[in-house]
Order: structure tokens, then sequence, then C-alpha cells
């Protein structure tokens, strides 16, 4: 065997860690200065970023008054105080409804009182029952060993002084200290609220000219590009956080009817907390759920009431969750479930219970900006919810790694989209062609190689149960951004089925009458396994062979009869196509006056759009794919079974 052969590739060398670059060590320089101005600057950050969310959120309703005639000033201005409006109506209804629960508590204290004694006298219970065990124990063993009983209650000094009551009188504090004590806790919220103000103003009324600002920051090379990004990415918040606001306002709403009906008090103050938490992502509703528990164990002197609260906050949310939010926003928000969390954590330790709320709109907005904007793609890839390897680069790591049964996953979640030999052509053969160059490279050694070709051998065999068949067509489910990395192929005709054996032509009337052969490559075999599987699936029966058995030392035991048509797979010949031009005057010899099909898988190879490469090979046809291959057979046998029966119809009117 000859050195250049891929299974004698020399073990790929370890080289050395390469130490930082300048460029990362500047980039974590940056994260870490961001990082540290995100936490210091958190009392000017977060009123700016709330005004930011409510721009998106007052921006389509901003739009909609300009459509009806409105000016821009009156439309922002408008919409403004409409939101202002809510948030107070919002606000008074929280606290007459808190002031009314303040008045109603002390009528619950005995119920409380009651159900707290029960449980302390229920665990007292068994806690003195465990003690006096333990103390039995203690005392049996001190007294074994001799040591001295203790004292009795009486025997105990008791002649302790009785302590002094001492009574500290207050002045009474003066009209600046009241005003000071209630205007000074009020300062901070309403200097919150006039930044969210006036900013969310200027930035409805600036909103073109801050586009024009990212796009000559971002994107001023492709303005065409980078405008269309931005339109799309405000009109995809925008629809989310009112799409958003809905649910979780819808939310409130079935929480405050079901708790008027089960009874609980306030039920109106209970929906809008639910309302509220429920923009915390995963925990808010759990948590909006405590007090309306715990009030309702306090109404009723039994359990029903806060057993039904507690059912009605379980079956509205997974409702809302599973079903009502995927109907809307489609098949997902497009972020990862891990980045809602890390991304939670985050936001919280950086702006405490703000950046809780905050989190997941701020992680949209992020992740929006990356699948738009070039130079922030790293926050897609981190965050969003797109595969982070292509699904070629995925089926390759799994091969890698030697996993069959991870590839199989992989494989039957894309067979959703895709036919078989659409899968074959589009991910398999594409990571085929990684593994070849690879080799090239001289990083695979041959136990990888001979572990690839092992696991995809199986995986070929496992996919045998699958049809050719086209999918069924995708449904638009809408949402903020589904579409997958690399977009989703237009769908391709059904192959048709070969006629039955007793109506093919001579020679095709055989069980198998392709022969597959395998090329000089290791994973030669591979693609030609699945060139056989596929004819089969199409009604062409097929033998797979290797090149060497079929030419070379292992000729006489080769069967060459019963076939009527030789198909060769190459991984690739890199334009010195002299091997395969020996090999097919080899099958020349062995199966005269058979039709000879080459597939060449990688489309750009030089023979296919080389007419003198093609020429000189001397192949009857050519592929770039497995489904052209089929395809051609399948037009070979059918064409020869259409002359055939026109012959004989031809045949039988001269006979008549």
């Amino acid at each position: 065997m000859s050195d250049s052969h891929p299974l004698n590739v020399r073990r790929a060398q370890v080289t050395a860690a390469e130490r930082p670059s300048i460029s990362s060590l500047l980039s974590l320089a940056v994260a870490v200065v961001v990082i540290a101005g995100l936490y210091l600057g958190r009392e000017v950050l977060v009123p700016i970023t709330l005004a930011l969310l409510l721009s998106f959120l007052l921006a389509p309703l901003v739009g909609l008054l300009r459509r009806i005639g409105l000016p821009k000033t009156v439309s922002v201005l408008s919409a403004t105080v409409l939101a202002l409006g809510v948030i107070l109506l919002l606000g008074t209804v929280i606290g007459t409804q808190v002031a009314s629960l303040a008045d109603d508590l002390p009528r619950y204290e005995g119920t409380i009182q009651t159900k707290i004694g029960s449980v302390r006298a229920y665990a007292a219970d068994h806690v003195s029952h465990l003690l006096d065990g333990l103390s039995e124990r203690l005392v049996g063993g001190g007294q074994a060993a001799g040591a001295p009983a203790a004292p009795s209650a009486a025997q105990v000094d008791t002649s302790a002084h009785k302590p002094v009551m001492v009574e500290v009188e207050q002045t009474p504090p003066s009209p600046f200290q009241l005003i000071s004590l209630v205007l000074m806790p009020a300062l901070g919220p309403l200097a919150t609220a006039g930044i969210i103000v006036i900013v969310t103003v200027f930035m409805l009324l600036q909103q073109e000219d801050v586009r024009d600002r990212l796009i000559r920051l971002f994107g001023s090379n492709d303005l065409h590009r980078t405008t269309l990004a931005l339109d799309d990415a405000g009109y995809r918040l925008s629809r989310y956080f009112l799409v958003q606001l809905g649910i979780n306002t819808s939310f409130g709403i079935l929480i405050a009817i079901g708790l008027f009906f089960i009874g609980v008090p306030n039920p109106v103050l209970w929906g809008i907390v639910g309302m509220l938490m429920r923009f915390v992502p995963y925990i808010g509703s759990l948590i909006s759920a405590v007090l309306p528990v715990a009030l309702a164990a306090a109404v009723e002197p039994g359990w029903s009431m806060a057993l039904w609260t507690a059912a009605l906050f379980l079956v509205i949310e997974p409702i809302m969750g599973q079903v009502v939010e995927p109907m809307v926003y489609g098949h997902s928000t497009g972020l990862s479930p891990l980045s809602v969390v890390i991304a939670a954590i985050f936001w919280t330790w950086l702006w405490g219970p703000v950046g809780l709320i905050l989190s997941t709109p701020i992680t949209l907005c992020l992740v929006v900006l990356g699948r738009h904007i070039e130079p922030l793609q790293f926050l897609d890839v981190l965050l969003g919810d797109r595969p982070a390897l292509t699904p070629v680069e995925g089926f390759y790591q799994r091969i890698l790694a030697g996993d069959a049964d991870e590839a199989m996953d992989q494989a039957e979640m894309l067979l959703g989209e895709s036919s078989l030999s659409e899968y074959y052509d589009e991910v398999v053969i594409k990571g085929l062609q990684l593994a070849a160059g690879d080799v090239q490279r001289g990083v695979m050694t041959p136990e990888r190689l001979a572990t690839i070709k092992d696991t995809l051998l199986e995986l070929v065999d496992d996919l045998n149960e699958f049809d050719d068949v086209a999918p069924a067509p995708r449904k638009d489910t809408g949402g903020i951004d589904t579409a997958p990395r690399d977009g989703h192929a237009a769908p391709q005709a059904v192959l048709p089925v070969a006629p039955p054996p007793d109506e093919r032509p001579a020679g095709w009337q055989a069980e198998k009458p392709i022969l597959c052969v395998a090329g000089r490559g290791a994973l030669d075999e591979v693609s030609a396994a699945m060139l056989a599987q596929l004819l089969g699936k199409h009604g062409l029966g097929s033998e797979v062979a290797d090149a060497h058995r079929v030419t070379r030392g292992l000729g006489g035991a080769f069967d060459a009869s019963g076939y009527a048509m030789v198909c060769v797979a190459y991984l690739e010949i890199n334009g010195s196509p002299s091997h395969l031009r020996y090999l097919l005057r080899r099958l020349r010899t062995r199966f005269p006056g058979l039709p000879l099909l080459v597939g060449i898988w990688p489309s750009e190879d030089p023979i296919r759009v080389d007419a003198r490469l093609r020429a000189v090979v001397g192949a009857d046809f050519y592929a770039s794919s497995l489904r052209e291959a089929v395809g051609l057979c399948l037009d070979i046998a059918t064409a020869r079974s259409d002359k055939q029966s026109t012959a004989r119809s031809d045949k039988q009117s001269t006979a008549a």
C-alpha cells in the first residue's frame, strides 16, 4: 500500500497553544470596562433602558396616530400621556387595593393564629417526642457513667434583681422635618420617572436621527442592508413587547376572574400583580402566586380555598406559556432558554430587581441586533436559539466524536424538513468533504478515519427506515425570527419509482441491476452505500463493491454478470482524473456495453465544467449529487423500458 493512501496518513502533531493576541486581550479589557460601566452607572442607565423599551412599546401607537393625520409632536405627546395615564391608573388601583387589604387583615388574624397554632402544636408534638427519646438516651448514659443529676427548678437561684423601666420622651418633629420625612423618599422615584418620560419623548421624536447614527456606527458601508435590518429589528421588537404585554394582561385578567369566583379578597390587586410579575422570566408567575395563596389560607379556616388558588396558577400559567405563547410567537421568541436564565442572573446582579424584569427584553434586543449587524453577530451566537454550528458542522462534529446516536437524532430532526436525498446531499456529503479536507491536511489519524467510516456506515444503515419522499410543507409560524441561519431550500420535485422488474427491458430484470463501485478514497464506500440505498428507495436494487474487488486482484472471484449499469462514487478527484480514467477503462473491460455513471459529489470540481477532462475520463454520465445520480439511473431505466415497449407494440402491429 502506498504512502499516499489516506490510511497511511501520519498522526497529527499537537502544536503548542498560542499566546493570547493583543486583540483578544483588548476585547477582554473592553468587556470588563463595559460591565463595570453598567454596574457603576446603573442609576442613569436603568431609566434610559426603561425609556428605550417604553419607546419600542409606544412606537406602533405613534405610527398609528401619525397615519390618521396628527403631527409628529402631537402623536408622541399623546402616546406618552396615554401611557402615563395607564401607569397612574394601575398605581391608583394598586394603592386602593392595598389599603383595603390592610383594613381587612385584622379580621383574618384569628384564622391565621389558629392555623399557626395548629402547625406549631403539630411540630412541637413531634419535636418533643424526638427530644424525649434523645434525653432518655443521654440521661441513661450519664447515670451509667456516674454523672451528677441536673439541678431541679427549686434549686435554681431566682433572686436576680428586677429590671428598672426607663421611659424616653421624644420631642415632636418640626414641620420642616415632617416635610422632609414625607418628600425625601419620594424624590428618587419621581426623578427616575421624570428621566424616563423625557428620554422616551425624545427617543420617539428623534427616531430617524437615532437610526441614522446607528447606521453610521455599524453599517455605513451597506446603507440598504443596514437600513432594512434596523427597520426590521424595530418592528420585531415593538411587536414582541406588544404581544408580551397583551399575553401578560390576559394572564392577569384570568387570574383576577378566577380568584373572584374562588372568593379570595382583592382579586383585582392579585391580577395586576400577576400581570406585572409575569414579565419576570420563569419564576414571576410563581412568585405572584405566593401572596394570594397565603391570603386564601388566612381567610378560610380550612385549606380548600388555598388549594384552589394554587391550582388556578398551576393551570393558567402552563396554558399561557405552552399553548398561547407558541401560537402567538411561533416556534420560539428567538432566545436560547439557557441564555434567558443566565441573562436573568447577570442583570439581577448588575441592576437588582429591575434588572430581573428587564433581562428578557434587553436580551431580545441584543439578539435582534446581533442577527442584523455584522460586528454584533457574536451576540446572536451567544444568546440566540439558532444552532451555533451549521447542520454540516454539527453533523461532522458528531461523526468526529464517533457518536452515531447523536448524528441520528440530528438526522431525524432535519428529515422533518427535507427528503432523505436532500439530507444526504446537503449535510452528509458536505460533511464527508470536510473529512476529506482534514485527511489532505494531515490532521486525521488512521484510527480516527476508521472510526468515522464505521460511524457513517452505521448511520446510513439506521436511516434505511426513512423513505426518500418530500416532507410536509412548513407552516408559517411567525414569531420574532425563526428562519435558519442558512435559509431553507425550496422543496424539490419527488423522484419517480422505477417500473416493476417484469416491465423492464432485458438486463434490467435482475433483483440488483446496478453496481455501485466505491472509489479509492477511504470514505467513498460511504457515498456508494448512500447511493445504493437511495436507488433501492426508488425501486432499483443495487450492490456496493470496492473498486479493488471489481477490477484488480480479486477480479476472478467477482461475478460481473447480471448488471445493467455501473455507478462509480467518488468524493473528489481534485482535477487529476488519471486514476478515475484507468478505473473506468478497467470497468469497461469487465462490463462491456454497460452505461457508466460517475458521481463526483463536489459540484465545483473541474471535471464538472471542463469538457476536455470529461472526454479524457470517458464516462457516459456525470452527476454532482446523489439525487441527480438517482434521477439519471431512473431516466435510463425508464427510457429503455419505454423503448422496449414501443418496439413490442410496433412488432405486434406488424404481425396483425
